[in-house]
């Protein structure tokens, strides 16, 4: 029998994250346009300086309301007949708000993307926020919020915000806003919030796909070129204020048989020189299933599915923009553990903290990190959306354009000790809120055994 030779790899392609060019409209919006060869599905981002702290006092979740009517009709299309020309252009549309701003994400066939760039023109220039639709989203959205404090993610997300930020903050309360604040939102409140905040001259559109065959520069003129309105400069973010000093809080749900941990803090956002070290050290003490906290909590006792530890951005301004460095980013830890096991994960997981403080990361850990996060970065950019998401967080953040790929060269740089430093100061052993969602009775005692801060109970 003839064996065929083994087939040998063939030499790696240099890769580097894709460089936009940076343009501009005579209407002042922004351009950021990135050609992908081959990508035959365009994803068009649009940032809108519209942040949640600009909303209305009382008025938490007009933003969100607002940017999920945008696609409800227009002054030439009803919302039936929006979604049927989108539905013919194969094209996807959506939006989201959140504290830095509103984002709209289209996705639509390169070949039919003129068409598509019309519709969502006039959904920025115009959208009619009809008073049955905007009834029927806030309806919606009631709905939503029952079903949100029932699941424990949630729930513990909110308690850790209204723990961190002071309750004058917007970041205390939830992105969506409450029951009560929904439902005082009308069609003139979404209206009146579109025309303070929804402007070309302050937003920015990003483009990311393959070209070829398509006058851009004409599509973008008869499209959003044509949208106009005010050139007033956007609201200044205030600074952000969290109190991150260590203690406890029992969401209380009687009878649960897991306890969901949330474990977090306030600390660098991106603009600082700290951040590649901070996410590769972040990512060894669990990013991933073989990282510290699973080895310990997941393959040694068995508490867990999984714990991970992660960072997540807030908002961001660059310190050399006109209001100065206001921004900053989550650490947590997040997972879940059998009622019973509540007292012996955590107090385990403050080992693990303990011990990478006093003995640090090893090299095996930092090169494992270094060859996941930069190792597959090709393939996690195989998409034109993936491109624009990153492009358009790098424009919500006030980051160079350059920046993911300077990142990647910074990861590949940045060594064990760095790493481990940047890690151990993310998470504090004494400078951490902890959120559990359980069973009060039975593990509230356990928890306060453990002296990692002052245990207050509260309603779930």
């Amino acid at each position: 029998m003839e064996f065929h030779p083994q087939p040998r790899s063939g030499a790696a392609k240099p890769w580097a994250f894709p460089a936009p060019e940076r343009s501009q409209l005579p209407n002042g919006l922004t351009l950021l346009t990135s050609h992908r060869p081959g990508q035959q599905v365009v994803a068009v981002e649009i940032n809108l300086v519209a942040p949640l702290e600009a909303e209305p006092e009382g008025l938490d979740g007009v933003a969100t309301i607002m940017s999920r009517a945008l696609s409800e009709g227009t002054d030439k299309h009803t919302a039936e007949e929006f979604a049927a020309e989108l539905e013919r252009c194969g094209a996807t549309l959506d939006a989201h708000a959140d504290h830095p701003g509103v984002r709209v994400s289209l996705e639509v066939p390169a070949s039919r993307l003129p068409r598509a760039l019309g519709l969502l023109a006039d959904a920025l220039r115009a959208p009619a926020f009809p008073d049955g639709e905007v009834e029927r989203l806030v309806g919606n959205r009631l709905d939503e919020i029952p079903h949100e404090l029932a699941n424990p993610a949630r729930r513990a997300a909110m308690a850790l915000s209204k723990e961190l930020f002071p309750a004058t903050s917007r970041m205390s309360r939830p992105r969506q806003g409450t029951e009560e604040t929904v439902a005082r939102i009308d069609a003139a409140a979404v209206r009146a919030f579109y025309d303070a905040h929804i402007r070309p001259a302050t937003g920015t559109a990003v483009i990311v796909g393959d070209f070829t065959g398509i006058d851009l520069d004409a599509a973008l003129a008869d499209t959003l070129g044509a949208w106009t309105g005010s050139t007033a400069e956007p609201r200044k973010p205030s600074p952000v204020v969290a109190d991150d000093t260590g203690r406890v809080v029992i969401v209380d749900r009687p009878g649960a048989v897991q306890t969901q941990l949330l474990i977090g803090r306030i600390g660098a956002d991106r603009h600082d020189r700290v951040w590649p070290a901070q996410v590769l050290g972040t990512y060894c003490l669990g990013g991933t299933l073989t990282s510290r906290l699973d080895r310990v909590l997941r393959e040694e006792k068995g508490y867990t599915y999984g714990v991970r530890a992660f960072g997540q951005v807030l908002r961001s301004s660059a310190p050399s923009s006109p209001e100065g460095a206001t921004g900053a980013a989550m650490l947590a830890i997040s997972g879940s553990v059998d009622t019973a096991s509540t007292g012996p994960a955590l107090q385990d997981l403050w080992t693990v903290l303990r011990t990478l403080a006093a003995g640090g990361l090893t090299d095996a850990e930092r090169d494992v990190a270094v060859q996941n996060l930069v190792g597959v970065a090709p393939l996690k950019y195989e998409t034109s959306a993936a491109v624009a998401g990153t492009l358009a967080d790098q424009v919500e953040q006030q980051l160079p354009d350059d920046y993911q790929a300077q990142l990647y060269v910074r990861l590949a740089e940045t060594g064990t000790v760095e790493a481990t430093a940047a890690v151990v100061n993310a998470f504090p052993v004494d400078r951490l809120v902890t959120v559990l969602v359980g069973d009060a009775a039975q593990i509230a005692e356990p928890v306060k055994a453990l002296g990692i801060g002052e245990v207050t109970v509260v309603s779930g």
